[in-house]
């Protein structure tokens, strides 16, 4: 009987821990965690990353990203945005306010609002802080706090990129994130279907699963284009 009590008691602790957001108990979220993994891990990606040098290019990424953020109050110079050169159409929030763009996910989009779906959805991640959520779950407040303590190598930090970049965030996260994108659509009178159109298409699209990595990384695409458009007011 005391073997069952003290089993019960330990669950329930463990419970209670898991329930806990230590980085905001410890005051780490900003202060400490997020602002120096941002540092740490954009030293590591960049020196290994090939960036479209082509201001013609990032333009309308960076024309759209203006609108949005001027549109729902965001400072723009909060957010940094970078063109990679990469044939996986990929887009992908991280740690420290970056927002990666992918070359080939520029040239997927068909249409004005397709990108600023896509760029609205990543944005969304960052404002609410899914990037950190993100880490928690997969690589542990351990790890995130040995990693911004100098005393760990690369390896950690490549662990870090490859959640960042081909790691899923969960349903609630990406349903938050889309509920969002939409609104600061809307708020820049922007068209949110686009979002769904891009998701639609590149899942059902034969040649481009292979490559389609933004939509492997964000499940659920028919789901969400119906819930998108639905939240869009269709």
């Amino acid at each position: 009987m005391q073997a069952a009590v003290s089993v019960a008691v330990f669950g329930a602790v463990l419970f209670g821990f898991s329930c806990v957001d230590w980085l905001n108990v410890f005051g780490l979220r900003k202060t400490v965690v997020e602002d120096k993994l941002g540092a740490l891990w954009w030293e590591y990606f960049s020196a290994g990353t090939d960036f479209a040098d082509d201001s013609l290019r990032l333009a309308p990424a960076d024309s759209l990203l203006g609108v949005l953020c001027r549109a729902n109050d965001i400072p723009r110079s909060s957010v940094s945005l970078h063109l990679v050169e990469c044939d996986e159409v990929n887009a992908f929030a991280c740690p420290g306010r970056h927002l990666v763009v992918y070359t080939a996910l520029l040239d997927s989009c068909r249409t004005e609002s397709e990108l600023a779906g896509v760029l609205a959805h990543e944005l969304a991640h960052l404002t609410q802080g899914h990037v950190m959520q993100k880490l928690m779950k997969e690589v542990g407040l351990a790890t995130l706090v040995t990693l911004t303590s100098g005393s760990s190598g690369t390896e950690m930090l490549g662990e870090v990129a490859r959640v960042l970049s081909s790691s899923a965030y969960d349903r609630t996260l990406e349903s938050e994130a889309d509920a969002l994108a939409v609104r600061y659509l809307q708020s820049a009178r922007i068209d949110p279907r686009g979002l769904a159109d891009f998701l639609l298409r590149l899942s059902a699209d034969d040649e481009l699963p292979a490559l389609a990595e933004w939509v492997s990384t964000h499940p659920g695409a028919a789901e969400r284009a119906r819930r998108i458009r639905q939240l869009a007011g269709e």
